[in-house]
């Protein structure tokens, strides 16, 4: 799938996702052309559907000694219905989806804080992020999307 630029087309049908993966894979599954969260549990793969829209946070630049990054990092739409194995590894066959990735620049969480409706007011807004993967409403999905897709 690398190398598709998806329309930026938002459908009545469309839903919704963040997830959260450290810098470092958002960019390998940029430039595969994949989506891979929550340690490749096929699960939370399966909930998203063909058209949907991805939102990456990177809390950090690795996974665990990683710098802290705190941003969103990449935006882009399942590109069909199938997920399937992929084996890294023999010890690691995680489950992947095909996506199609918008070019588009980082943006920091903490400037949109106090616009998302599942971190304002909140003292422990990263609690969400924790899940690895999860559903947000319209509403974020586009403050979010404005501010990845502007042009500087």
């Amino acid at each position: 799938m690398t190398g598709t630029t998806p329309e930026f087309v938002i459908n009545e049908s469309n839903r919704f996702w963040i997830g959260v993966v450290s810098a470092s894979h958002t960019s390998h599954a940029v430039e595969e052309g994949i989506a891979q969260t929550c340690g490749g549990k096929a699960g939370p793969l399966g909930r998203m559907q063909s058209g949907d829209w991805l939102i990456y946070y990177s809390p950090r630049t690795d996974k665990k000694s990683g710098e802290v990054v705190q941003a969103f990092t990449a935006i882009g739409r399942v590109a069909d219905d199938i997920v399937y194995p992929f084996k890294v590894n023999d010890d690691f066959i995680p489950h992947r989806r095909n996506m199609r990735y918008l070019t588009c620049r980082s943006v920091k969480i903490a400037d949109l804080l106090d616009q998302l409706t599942f971190t304002k007011g909140r003292r422990n807004w990263g609690y969400s992020f924790r899940f690895g993967q999860f559903e947000i409403n319209r509403e974020d999905f586009m403050t979010i999307a404005n501010e990845m897709l502007k042009v500087s």
